[in-house]
């Protein structure tokens, strides 16, 4: 392998990574009754129209068909690709649900 294609591997192995972490968060939210639209949207607001987001969203399943996605996974990929505005958004609704739980 040239460097050219080593370089490309790395970027095509990052973005499907990154599509990865995306479909965690999306899940985690509609196992949670949350748009995650609206979710990124606020912690990204100039990105609304995010393919990946998009993509992501149509790849989800009903939550009565999901496994359950821990809180601390979503918060630890989101960590791991560096979304700070994405986890702090997260964190938030995490934080929301623990008062109306009490």
């Amino acid at each position: 392998m040239d460097q050219n294609e080593i370089q490309n591997k790395v970027i095509e192995n990052y973005q499907r990574d990154e599509n990865m972490m995306i479909l965690v968060f999306s899940q985690w939210c509609v196992n949670n009754d949350l748009n995650p639209e609206t979710l990124y949207e606020k912690a990204y607001p100039d990105q609304i129209n995010n393919p990946a987001l998009k993509q992501s969203i149509e790849l989800v399943v009903p939550k009565e068909e999901s496994e359950h996605i821990p809180d601390q996974t979503v918060m630890g990929v989101l960590s791991l690709f560096g979304n700070d505005d994405l986890a702090f958004v997260v964190s938030e609704e995490i934080e929301k649900r623990s008062k109306t739980e009490k």
